[in-house]
């Protein structure tokens, strides 16, 4: 079965243009907030500017004209973004956080001939030039004196602050639709990256429906709770900028507990994983009217609760709540489904709230191994086509065409479709429901497991949001167990097993619980279930906690 909506975009604009209209409109309005910087449009524009000039005369010989970014949340990482898109060049992010290997890698995999770094990233840049063979121009916007870079790196040119800002904002250089906005690297199957290439007509799609479904304007005060190596910091940043509004980045702490952050900054509109959800409502911090200024809550990156849906919708009761969806090779979300408190909890499967319609333009299918369409209501892999879906794997030819293909019985023009890797199927309704990752199904003593299932029966047992379950042990012959993780700092063993088996099968009750006082969390702020599972003991099955 498939879905689709229709939608056309205008040609000839870019993701630098957009921002660029938006300056000459509302120079003097606040742009972004991070940390104790404030900056107008005019600020943001005059910064990006400088860095702009740079990145152009660096990516002269490169193609595609890609610059990199080692971004640590501070303002001049956002600079550094919109500075690579007015130079015509697509951005790489890399992480702060993240090994330094692990950026070389993607770097290299990159070719990007420049790289911008905050003051708050320099430690990880140090870590990370050692690892870098070819010469490369550094651009240091918080950085006066770039001196003892120079003389420690010397392969490396060095570009500091009083070169990287403009007197005026300059006019982005025009690129075409079909242009690389970004190269977003995620996880591959085999350890290395794989960069997704992104252009700006799959990112102005997107932004366009955005536009128009939750009547962004200048007052509204986004949130941004991503970092920038993930893709749904693509949407703070662009759907503000396109149209005069402001961006507020919140630290790490701030993440953790963002309920007095949105109240301060009087944000309008909220985005996050749903772990963030589920921490604060853990954490008796989803009060009704908790969140009076926020008209629009999204949710997305992971299954959404029906639980933490509906105290958010107490907590926020101006506010619509989505629950939406997106691999990033479909450009940050492609299907929504609208919170109704009326009919919504009905709607839901196994506690979880659908994953929608497809956005205007996109479509939507289920299919078997054979890539046959299932009938409704049968489970199958995710498939979605149209504007959104990018380009492919950056230098990857063989996995682009594993995962981007067509169906045989699509004969319309626009047959490509990418291949999720996620479970689904279509309700009763004709609205998707998403059932976990194909691989999350796992086969436990010749029974087929959905771990999805045993998480739901898992937070109706114990009370709680965030849980997680993991297969372990693992033999050669595959697992033989489950283990169940639960946030708190106590859990009745006995009780909680009692009621799980009153749910599903005994083979389907985890052999051992677990309660941490927080479940790890990756750089995208999901439950890190690789951490959960790697911090298993062997030996003796207890649980390193960290």
């Amino acid at each position: 079965m498939q879905r689709a909506t229709s939608f056309s975009l205008s040609a000839g604009r870019s993701l630098g243009r957009s921002v660029a209209a938006a300056v000459a409109e509302h120079e003097g309005r606040l742009a972004l907030v991070a940390g104790r910087e404030r900056w107008s449009y005019r600020d943001l524009a005059c910064r990006a500017s400088g860095i702009a000039a740079h990145v152009a005369d660096a990516c002269t010989e490169t193609s595609p004209p890609l610059a990199a970014v080692l971004a640590s949340r501070a303002a001049s990482d956002y600079a550094g973004v919109l500075g690579v898109l007015y130079a015509g060049a697509g951005y790489v992010p890399l992480n702060a956080k993240f090994p330094a290997a692990r950026n070389a890698r993607m770097l290299a995999l990159s070719r990007a001939p420049c790289i911008v770094a905050s003051e708050t990233s320099e430690p990880s840049l140090r870590a990370l030039l050692p690892h870098v063979a070819r010469p490369l121009r550094v651009l240091l916007p918080d950085t006066a004196d770039v001196g003892a870079f120079a003389q420690e790196f010397p392969a490396h040119r060095f570009v500091g602050r009083g070169e990287l800002i403009a007197a005026t904002p300059r006019e982005p250089l025009p690129v075409d639709e079909a242009s690389i906005a970004y190269v977003m690297f995620t996880s591959g199957t085999t350890g290395d990256p794989k960069g997704v290439m992104v252009t700006h007509a799959n990112v102005l799609h997107h932004l366009g429906a955005m536009w128009r479904r939750y009547a962004i304007g200048a007052q509204d005060r986004l949130s941004q709770t991503f970092d920038l190596t993930f893709d749904l910091s693509v949407f703070d940043m662009f759907v503000a900028w396109g149209k005069g509004a402001s961006v507020h980045v919140l630290s790490a702490k701030e993440q953790m507990a963002p309920s007095k952050f949105i109240r301060a900054e009087e944000l309008t509109v909220w985005f996050s994983v749903p772990s963030v959800g589920m921490m604060l409502r853990g954490l008796r911090m989803l009060n009704p009217g908790a969140f009076p200024s926020l008209r629009v809550s999204l949710f997305c990156g992971e299954r959404l609760p029906a639980s933490v849906a509906e105290a958010w919708q107490a907590a926020a009761p101006a506010s619509i709540v989505e629950n939406l969806y997106g691999p990033t090779e479909a450009t940050i979300a492609c299907t929504h489904y609208r919170w109704e408190s009326a009919k919504s909890p009905e709607e839901c499967v196994e506690g979880v709230v659908p994953i929608g319609d497809p956005y205007e333009g996109m479509a939507a299918a289920v299919v078997a191994p054979d890539l046959a369409l299932v009938a409704r209501g049968e489970r199958g892999e995710l498939c979605v086509r149209g504007p959104q879906v990018a380009a492919g794997y950056l230098g990857d030819v063989e996995k682009t065409s594993a995962r981007f293909v067509a169906m045989p019985w699509d004969d319309g023009p626009q047959n490509r479709w990418y291949r999720t890797g996620d479970a689904a199927f279509f309700d009763r309704r004709g609205v998707l429901v998403h059932a976990g990752r194909l691989d999350e199904q796992i086969k436990l003593r010749g029974f087929r497991v959905e771990l999805g299932e045993v998480e739901h029966a898992l937070r109706v047992a114990s009370g709680v949001d965030l849980v997680a379950v993991v297969p372990w042990p693992v033999g050669e012959a595959g697992p033989t167990g489950l283990v169940g993780f639960v946030a708190g700092h106590a859990l009745d063993v006995a009780s909680v097993t009692e009621r799980m088996r009153a749910q599903v099968p005994e083979y389907m009750v985890p052999g051992k619980f677990v309660a941490m006082e927080r479940l790890p969390l990756n750089a995208n702020g999901k439950i890190d279930k690789l951490a959960l599972q790697q911090g298993i003991k062997e030996e003796d099955g207890t649980v390193q906690r960290s």
